[in-house]
């Protein structure tokens, strides 16, 4: 896979997007696309850390995918060895978690087209988000609370079943990730949620001031593309910062 399969800004960040053989992938590579300057695809196993350092993006997203983190090719080493401004997705978000010592193994719980209501901190890539979201989630392996380690804290987790790791980000390095799926229809807010009506419109464009019920398909847009769009801004800024 090559390059802007998702479209780009012009005046957005690039992103590297590392596909971790994930079927789905596109539906991710259309998010960041929205926002992002540039989208550069990559399989997990055609690049070494240097390839990336010489490639130089603004940030790297690291997909969801079947196996374990250590089928993930380059996914750990990129958290384990740079300061890129990193965003993983399911398998992405455990690989963050193995880099820094985790243990991942099997879920209490299989899910696969799973809801799960979650509430977060608000910061980060949650800023601006409702207190209460709902996430599709898609996975056989978790990392378990007791697992988180030091360097990294939690973000995010489920309203009814905190055993499982929702999100978690990096105390120094910007590293972040999600078990769940921002790109699935899933994620939405709740129904009914006033905040949902007064920040987010019925198409997720900016600037619609649609005051009608959002339609669920909507909803799933504007929240997913919002945690999206919190992450390239986040990359944007440490760039800027780095040029300064």
């Amino acid at each position: 896979m090559t390059d802007d399969d998702g479209g780009g800004s012009s005046e957005g960040p690039t992103i590297l997007l590392i596909d971790n053989y994930d079927s789905f992938v596109y539906n991710l590579v259309q998010y960041v696309g929205r926002v992002a300057g540039s989208v550069l695809v990559r399989r997990n196993d055609v690049l070494d850390v240097d390839d990336v350092r010489r490639l130089d993006p603004d940030g790297i997203v690291i997909s969801p995918g079947p196996g374990t983190p250590a089928d993930a090719g380059i996914s750990i080493p990129l958290f384990a060895e740079t300061g890129y401004p990193i965003l993983g997705v399911c398998l992405g978000h455990q690989a963050l978690c193995a880099a820094h010592g985790a243990d991942v193994g099997q879920a209490p719980d299989v899910v696969h087209g799973k809801p799960s209501v979650v509430t977060h901190d608000g910061e980060g890539i949650f800023a601006g988000l409702p207190e209460r979201v709902q996430v599709g989630r898609y996975h056989s392996l978790a990392v378990p609370r007791t697992e988180i380690p030091d360097s990294l804290v939690e973000t995010a987790q489920t309203v009814d079943d905190r055993e499982v790791v929702m999100a978690v980000r990096h105390r120094q390095r910007p590293h972040v990730g999600v078990q769940f799926h921002p790109e699935s229809i899933l994620t939405r807010t709740i129904e009914g949620s006033s905040s949902a009506r007064r920040d987010e419109s019925s198409t997720g464009e900016p600037g619609d001031t649609a005051t009608e019920p959002e339609r669920t398909t909507g909803i799933s847009l504007a929240i997913g593309r919002r945690l999206v769009e919190n992450f390239c801004e986040l990359a944007a800024r440490e760039r800027r910062r780095a040029d300064s």
